[in-house]
């Protein structure tokens, strides 16, 4: 099975590849357009800003393809974000799978939201083998509300997507290549979907 990590000038990407040889799994990091075509499974991981990241993506092609891409493919993080219609950091215009907005956290809470966090109201098939409430770890300024696409639910001050699913992409505002044994759960079941 070839397993392909999309690489795009965000930060995060070796964690996700350390994340997955714990798990005996090997990938290829790379932002090659026949490699990405021809991978089993895509992961599309990353931490930093929206802006910079859909600047690389756009200037290579990446953008569209990874709309038009059929195989399983998970977002993390950065990357569930770009996933989605618009972002507000930066009034970035991001990849479309999902219609949903990507929103800063405002009000009296701590932000970035740094830390473990439960998350519930879990959807299959991502989420089959975990519990509700079980713990993952969050980093992140900017949140995606809940709405019909919503596979996993958390609270910070609000309620929002946790997680999202439409069709072949999965997407996790959490990271779980650093949530422990529930992220490897989680990692696991996308690699056998």
């Amino acid at each position: 099975m070839k397993i392909v990590i999309i690489k795009y000038n965000a930060g995060n990407v070796c964690s996700v590849e350390f994340g997955l040889q714990r798990l005996g799994i090997s990938a290829i990091v790379t932002d090659d357009t026949e490699e990405i075509l021809s991978a089993d499974k895509i992961i599309f991981p990353g931490v930093g800003a929206a802006g910079f990241a859909m600047d690389y993506l756009s200037e290579r092609n990446l953008d569209t393809l990874i709309k038009n891409c059929k195989q399983p493919f998970l977002g993390i993080c950065l990357g569930m974000q770009l996933l989605c219609k618009h972002s507000e950091e930066n009034d970035t215009k991001c990849i479309g799978v999902f219609d949903e907005q990507v929103k800063k956290f405002t009000g009296n809470i701590k932000v970035p939201h740094m830390g473990w966090n439960n998350i519930y109201d879990l959807k299959q098939p991502l989420f089959k083998d975990l519990h509700e409430e079980e713990y993952v770890y969050f980093v992140h300024s900017y949140y995606v509300e809940k709405s019909a696409h919503t596979a996993a639910t958390a609270n910070y001050g609000i309620e929002y997507s946790a997680a999202l699913q439409k069709d072949n992409f999965y997407a996790t505002q959490f990271h779980p290549e650093k949530s422990g044994k529930t992220g490897e759960k989680i990692l696991k079941t996308f690699i056998e979907l």
